[in-house]
């Protein structure tokens, strides 16, 4: 199911009582990709999140590891961990780094802007969403984005 929640909701603080549970930590390519969904779409079913939400997640996580690849020098970093009754998802990258403001409100399109649509999806989907400056290592100069769905 769509979270209908209204843009603007805190939804980015993470659970802070648990450090998570590393599930899978790869970095990636374009010519990776089609790999990546596949082994999140696994690891999601193992922690059980069932459809719709799994497939709504692992949308989420691969229209932002597609940007990652397009717009932030061809490749990233993902980590996904169990963390309390969530599922998360960081990708990091060393592109030129962004923020959450530049995604549309409106479904891209119905206000004029030709592209977003899969960082708007993704946070429309996720239970807690976050865009930060990446840590200025080489692997995460640009941003992180962090996706998250609960389990229950």
């Amino acid at each position: 199911m769509l979270n209908p929640e209204p843009a603007g909701h805190d939804r980015a603080k993470a659970p802070a009582e648990e450090s998570g549970r590393r599930l899978l930590q790869r970095r990636f390519t374009a010519r990776l990709l089609p790999q990546l969904r596949l082994l999140v779409e696994e690891c999601a079913a193992s922690e059980g999140l069932n459809e719709p939400r799994r497939g709504e997640f692992v949308l989420a996580v691969d229209e932002i590891a597609g940007n990652a690849v397009e717009h932030a020098g061809g490749a990233g970093r993902l980590v996904l961990r169990r963390v309390g009754d969530e599922l998360e998802c960081r990708i990091s990258d060393a592109g030129p780094g962004f923020s959450e403001a530049v995604i549309p409100e409106l479904l891209p399109g119905l206000d004029g802007a030709p592209k977003g649509r899969g960082l708007w999806l993704a946070r429309l989907v996720a239970d807690r969403f976050a865009v930060a400056p990446g840590s200025g290592t080489e692997e995460a100069q640009g941003a992180v984005v962090t996706v998250a769905v609960r389990l229950r």
